[in-house]
């Protein structure tokens, strides 16, 4: 179906991009382009040829080429994703937009902010902190990952209750479709209803309609005063059932709040070495409050803690200084290494469901680790439902079960959070990863429509193929 990269396209692609820009031949340095931060090695594929490309009309005679060759180019940002979106499955040109890095404009006037796809996120919120401002939809990886990614992936992150996902943020994009056309969609407005919003068909796209050069990302002002609560329940169903009370009844909007069941909290102090002070937790909240005034914070802090204790806490702690803040999110952080210790043979979804739906959810991942004996740990965001259900082999398992059985954990897994309301990713997207399963959540009338709209974006099907869904 697709043609082979051969020396002679590989000379084209240096006379586009430059030849340092361009990387084939070379196993070791494709090696690293072959895989996201998906652990399973069976997700990975080595591509024919990468290129880094220094503009947007580089990316453009890029993809006119490949579409007029029938190569198939897979576009990445930093790989730090967890669907396998920015695999090159079938091989083919591996299009790396690390080289388009520049932040272009910060519009004060605005409160806008104009940048190449190929920036970290982090450092547009470290120019931005200069001018008191900052971009809110930003994801947990934002120290690593590109604002490109983000936008395709819509990432979001333990913020989404207050601030949103990257999606509320993203008011136009400059875009290189499959057929090598350079686009704008969107601008610096507020408001536009001028045909279909191509902008936010863009986001969460997975990187199958367009390549991403140039973001405009609307910004927020940047908060001043932060207050952290931990907050111990004797059960899930106490510790989720208080999380709409904080914003129906105190009526205060938190900016996060994260979970852990009772198997996250125990192993991950256990694999820190610390005693827990309270044994008989059964979850817990991390409560993030933020804003422009300490002494404000300190009463919606007061408020939501007097909430709590209403509402069968066993304990609450405050921080309010960097220091106690980390130490009480130091938890959180680990959970994921933790259970690693454990195995590394696990896979991590980020299942989603509605908010109140949560205490269903455990006693079903309960249910599912006993069936198939394997760990469940289950952690995330509280506030917007998304929980991050990680499947963990079990030492004594072999690998031959494992492959059998982590399948039909997945399928029941997804089944029944269908059935709650929720579906299969929340952030993480689908990629080749969960492609399998989309049609256990998504009717067939859906996925046929997208695969219209994929189509009429890319007639050859040579972005990003084999991903969200296979197209014959």
């Amino acid at each position: 179906m697709y043609q082979t990269v051969t020396a002679e396209i590989v000379e084209k692609l240096k006379e586009i991009c430059g030849a340092r820009n361009v990387i084939f031949n070379d196993e070791e340095k494709l090696e690293a382009y072959s895989h996201d931060e998906v652990a399973e090695k069976e997700y990975a594929h080595m591509p024919e040829v990468v290129v880094k490309p220094g503009s947007a009309g580089e990316v453009a005679a890029v993809m006119k080429l490949a579409n007029e060759l029938k190569i198939p180019v897979t576009p990445r940002g930093a790989g730090t994703g967890l669907s396998g979106g920015a695999v090159p499955i079938y091989g083919g040109i591996l299009l790396s937009v690390e080289n388009l890095n520049r932040i272009l404009e910060v519009d004060l006037d605005n409160l806008m902010v104009v940048v190449e796809s190929g920036v970290i996120t982090n450092d547009i919120n470290e120019e931005l902190k200069k001018h008191g401002l900052f971009f809110a939809g930003y994801p947990m990886s934002l120290q690593s990952c590109f604002i490109g990614g983000n936008v395709a992936e819509n990432a979001g992150g333990g913020r989404a209750i207050k601030y949103g996902v990257t999606g509320r943020y993203i008011m136009g994009l400059e875009v290189v479709l499959p057929t090598g056309e350079l686009v704008w969609f969107g601008g610096k407005r507020v408001k536009d209803v001028t045909g279909y919003n191509l902008v936010q068909l863009m986001v969460g796209s997975e990187g199958t309609l367009g390549v991403i050069t140039k973001v405009i990302i609307k910004l927020l002002p940047l908060p001043t005063a932060k207050v952290d609560l931990l907050a111990l329940f004797p059960d899930i169903e106490t510790a989720i059932n208080v999380v709409p009370l904080i914003m129906t009844k105190a009526g205060i909007i938190p900016t996060g709040i994260e979970f852990m069941d009772r198997l996250s909290v125990t192993t991950t102090h256990q694999y820190l070495g610390e005693k827990m002070a309270y044994p008989e937790t059964g979850a817990v909240l991390l409560i993030e409050l933020d804003g422009t005034s300490q002494e404000q914070l300190r009463n919606d802090a007061m408020a939501v803690s007097e909430l709590l204790m209403e509402n069968g806490v066993i304990e609450v702690y405050a921080a309010e200084t960097p220091d106690t803040q980390e130490k009480i999110w130091k938890i959180r952080r680990n959970v994921a290494e933790a259970f690693k210790a454990i195995d590394p043979v696990q896979t991590l979804e980020d299942i989603v469901v509605p908010i109140a739906s949560i205490p269903k959810v455990i006693p079903m991942l309960s249910g599912l680790s006993e069936k198939y004996n394997v760990l469940i740990p289950c952690y995330g965001h509280a506030g917007d439902g998304n929980l991050h259900a990680t499947v963990v082999k079990k030492a004594e398992m072999d690998m031959e079960t494992w492959k059998k059985v982590l399948p039909q954990v997945l399928a029941d897994m997804y089944r029944a959070v269908h059935e709650l309301g929720g579906t299969i990713s929340g952030e993480h997207g689908i990629g080749h990863k969960r492609k399998e399963f989309l049609p256990l959540v998504m009717g067939e009338p859906e996925i046929n429509l997208m695969k219209r709209i994929k189509l009429a974006f890319d007639p050859n099907n040579i972005l990003n193929p084999g991903k969200i869904f296979d197209i014959a």
